[in-house]
């Protein structure tokens, strides 16, 4: 009868909330930069790599896939890329698909900036690079 009355015990305390919550990770800071060309006909499709660091001393090499379709047409190479990624507890939450929505149009040396989203975390990318688009397309950006 004792375990059975502790277990009740434990329980009623956590429901009146007189039990601290677990605690979760700190959230750690990390950033990517990469390199990704491509080309759309309907179709997008782009690839890539990249470097992701962290605030707390983690790296990795990632590979970078862009695809989607949509209203889209041209040719795009981004040299300078730099993501930023928040709601990270570790390095290895970043990998995974990200949902992708835009509406671009460039010619010659061009930039652009977009926030993608999976699950808790986000990344916010931005870039520099040349190349010909016009469109609008919906697809995944996927960190491998």
């Amino acid at each position: 009868m004792g375990k059975t009355w502790l277990g009740c015990a434990l329980l009623a305390a956590a429901a009146c909330g007189a039990l601290p919550a677990p605690a979760r990770a700190a959230e750690v800071s990390c950033k990517m930069d990469f390199q990704v060309s491509g080309w759309s006909v309907f179709y997008q499709t782009a690839t890539g790599s990249g470097t992701v660091r962290c605030d707390n001393g983690q790296s990795m090499h990632v590979r970078i896939r862009v695809k989607g379709g949509g209203l889209t047409f041209g040719k795009t190479r981004i040299t300078d890329g730099v993501g930023k990624f928040s709601g990270v507890g570790s390095i290895g939450e970043i990998k995974g698909h990200y949902a992708n929505a835009q509406v671009h149009v460039g010619a010659e040396k061009s930039a652009a900036a977009q926030v993608l989203t999976k699950g808790n975390v986000s990344l916010a990318l931005s870039g520099t690079g040349e190349g010909w688009n016009i469109g609008i397309a919906f697809g995944a950006f996927i960190i491998e």
